[in-house]
């Protein structure tokens, strides 16, 4: 999962990146509304972890903005605003979900599962696919009822070919899932790498991880 954060308070931004890496959680930081715009020009997100009261502005002028041009990218809005009168129009300028501050980190990654699940269908968190069990939540997978022993990235990697079975995802879309901004010095190349190494954890297992040569990759059940 790749998600942009815009959030002022330097500290709260950093422990929170920080907590999302450890998840699994491809997480760039926006400090400023012009940031963020700057942010959405060149890449692309899974959600958006936006709070309401920045530097430059309002974050319900960019929610707005967002939606007021069809964009559909899942927001989670952050906000110290108690009253339901400031949730409910905060809901209905476009957000998803809201969350207020001060708030629990595991809640806030729980809440931006759900957004995920919700996008792909999924009414779960745990997936299943052939004889490959997996939890995203755990960022954990058992096959054939054996633990699965994965990286942080390999992890990542897995469930996102587990959130899209039988789809072709390229590269720049893998890519995108397990890096940052801030990763600059990690080539598209290492998404073959991680490819590699996950087909080793899944080999002999019925469970494959096909080449669609010059477009991508896919997950597959053998037979």
């Amino acid at each position: 999962m790749r998600v942009l954060m815009v959030e002022d308070t330097e500290d709260l931004a950093e422990t929170v990146v920080t907590r999302f890496a450890k998840s699994g959680i491809a997480c760039d930081h926006a400090p400023t509304l012009g940031d963020a715009q700057d942010f959405l020009r060149v890449q692309r997100y899974d959600a958006m972890v936006l709070d309401l009261n920045l530097p430059d502005g309002s974050g319900q002028s960019l929610l707005r903005s967002l939606r007021g041009r069809g964009d559909r990218l899942p927001i989670l809005v952050l906000t110290a605003l108690y009253s339901v009168d400031d949730r409910v129009n905060t809901l209905d300028l476009g957000a998803d979900d809201y969350l207020v501050k001060p708030f629990d980190q595991r809640e806030l990654e729980a809440r931006l599962r759900a957004l995920m699940r919700r996008e792909t269908e999924q009414k779960s968190d745990a997936i299943r696919f052939g004889p490959l069990h997996y939890s995203s939540a755990q960022m954990s997978g058992t096959l054939n009822g054996q633990r699965l022993a994965l990286t942080r990235r390999e992890a990542t990697l897995l469930g996102i070919f587990l959130r899209h079975p039988d789809q072709i995802l390229g590269k720049e879309r893998l890519y995108d899932g397990l890096f940052t901004l801030e990763d600059a010095d990690v080539g598209l190349n290492a998404i073959e790498l991680y490819v590699a190494r996950l087909r080793r954890k899944l080999a002999g297992s019925g469970v494959a991880i096909a080449t669609e040569r010059g477009i991508g990759y896919r997950i597959t059940l053998d037979g």
